[in-house]
């Protein structure tokens, strides 16, 4: 069974990520690397294109857990002093 994160204070970027459970159900399985985070938004760069979605839409699966998006709501430097 995945681990489910509370907060995810570490950054994204970099991360291979998947997405699962998502609002919108054409976003639904797109797989990439996160390129760029901000405040309520990834970038993801998947094989063909660059995708940028809305972190609250979907949970993020990486390698070892699944995040909720809306625990990644907020600036990188806030979410690490927590």
């Amino acid at each position: 069974m995945q681990k489910q994160a509370k907060a995810e204070r570490l950054p994204l970027i970099g991360e291979t990520i998947q997405l699962v459970e998502p609002k919108n159900k054409a976003l639904a399985g797109i797989t990439g690397r996160i390129i760029d985070e901000t405040k309520n938004t990834i970038t993801i760069q998947t094989e063909q294109k660059t995708k940028k979605i809305i972190k609250e839409q979907a949970k993020i699966q990486t390698k070892n857990k699944t995040i909720e998006g809306k625990n990644t709501i907020g600036r990188i430097e806030t979410r690490i002093k927590q």
